[in-house]
């Protein structure tokens, strides 16, 4: 066992009584079982095909402070936080580091059927729910940090929608990270979207404090039979900040999800992404974006397991890395026997801006069925420089062309936004990161242009 593991090891023996304590019941379940299963595999090493591209204890190792008994640090999330979207109305909730922000009330009210909040009051309002969602896609025994997570998180935000709901609304749900001390967060979320409902969910991250931040996030998402459901991902941190995401995504029957995933800024990232199209008829779309420079790190991992007729999913992933950044992508689709009818479509493109910087792709199939249609495909490369002499002809200055080469690049993944407003917002915060004058979210005391 390595340090970095038996150093969570030792807290979780010393202090599990005080993990539980300021928990639930139903969190507190799987603890054990977690634990045994962190024990027996620790960390994984970059030998595993899955994290080759990543030293996780590495990132892991340092003495992160872990705030297991609940000690509050100040901060009102209404007051320093603004990140005004024109004309787009959200329902906003607040996160601070891995607890729902409870201390004011939110300035929103839901509709009947519709529940966000923290998973004690989802236990007590949905005990039945709570009990058969929680913990059951994310496995613990296979890859140590889903395991860590499962032991040491001592809450969960919740979001739920009844059969039928259609919430209009986007639930925005703003991730601060808060802290005197270098912290890691263990982050939990549910989402369950019910047979035939609709819902929108808009996750952002940033850090409130100058200070190294661990981030374990698990993020386990269910579509029921007909659900419609779109999850937008928004990572906006300083480059002290270090995020692990594992998000495990189940599928009946004609569901319909897309996510949408972004990277502006930040540290080390590492974006894990499995998804079962268990029902037939379901259909998944990926997309996503990272715009690295400095010594970023960002790492995105997919898995698409096509189990069921008649699925489709399309994935759709692209990088821009400068600087001495290095990203990654790894992606396979699996089509199981039987699963005939399939029709999949992967891509990942990337653009290297700098020559120190790095890009590592891996788009993988493998297919079980006879009757599919599945295609994938990766490309890395530099500047056009046929495209960049003909502007500079023009009197376009290098940096401009430089600037609208890759803001076309990236393009195509932000005009799958369905949101406009959200879609006009990211694309200005992608133009201010090209022209190097973004370092944390422009509207709020995090940073500024």
């Amino acid at each position: 066992m390595t340090d970095s593991a038996q150093q969570y090891i030792d807290l979780y023996r010393n202090n599990s009584d005080a993990v539980c304590r300021y928990s639930t019941d139903v969190m507190n379940a799987l603890r054990d079982e977690a634990f045994r299963a962190f024990c027996k595999h620790g960390f994984p090493s970059r030998r595993v095909e899955r994290y080759k591209y990543t030293d996780v204890g590495e990132a892991f190792a340092p003495n992160y402070g872990v705030n297991l008994r609940r000690v509050e640090f100040p901060v009102n999330p209404y007051e320093a936080f603004r990140c005004n979207v024109p004309n787009m109305s959200t329902l906003l909730y607040f996160v601070e580091n891995d607890a729902f922000y409870t201390h004011l009330k939110p300035r929103v009210t839901l509709p009947e059927g519709v529940f966000v909040g923290s998973m004690s009051s989802f236990a007590a309002a949905y005990p039945d729910l709570a009990q058969r969602y929680y913990g059951r896609l994310a496995p613990v025994g296979e890859g140590g940090i889903t395991a860590l997570n499962t032991m040491l998180a001592q809450d969960c935000l919740v979001v739920y929608a009844a059969p039928g709901v259609r919430l209009d609304r986007t639930v925005q749900v703003v991730n601060i990270l808060r802290s005197d001390v270098d912290i890691m967060v263990s982050r939990r979320v549910l989402v369950i979207a019910s047979e035939g409902s609709s819902l929108s969910l808009l996750l952002c991250d940033h850090d409130a404090d100058n200070r190294h931040f661990l981030t374990n996030e698990v993020v386990e998402v269910y579509a029921e039979r007909g659900a419609q459901l779109d999850i937008y991902s928004l990572e906006q941190t300083l480059p002290t900040n270090n995020r692990f995401s594992s998000m495990f995504v189940h599928q009946d029957a004609d569901s319909r999800v897309q996510l949408n995933n972004m990277t502006l800024h930040g540290g080390l990232t590492r974006n894990r992404l499995d998804v079962s199209l268990a029902g037939e008829g379901a259909s998944i779309e990926a997309y996503g974006f990272a715009l690295e420079d400095g010594t970023q790190h960002v790492d995105t991992n997919a898995l698409i397991r096509h189990d069921a007729p008649k699925c489709s999913s399309r994935v759709l992933y692209k990088y821009v890395v400068d600087g001495h950044s290095v990203g990654a992508f790894a992606g396979k689709v699996y089509v199981a026997q039987g699963a005939e009818k399939s029709e999949s479509e992967e891509t990942n493109a990337n653009l290297c801006a700098g020559p120190d910087a790095r890009m590592y792709s891996q788009p993988m199939l493998e297919i079980y069925a006879d009757d599919v249609k599945c295609n994938h495909g990766s490309t890395v490369g530099r500047f056009d420089d046929a495209a960049l002499f003909y502007m500079e002809q023009r009197g376009i200055s290098e940096a401009e062309a430089h600037l609208l080469l890759e803001f076309a690049f990236v393009d195509e993944v932000l005009r799958h936004i369905p949101l406009i407003p959200l879609r006009d917002r990211i694309t200005r915060l992608v133009e201010q990161k090209f022209r190097g004058c973004l370092t944390g979210c422009n509207d709020c005391n995090y940073g500024a242009c």
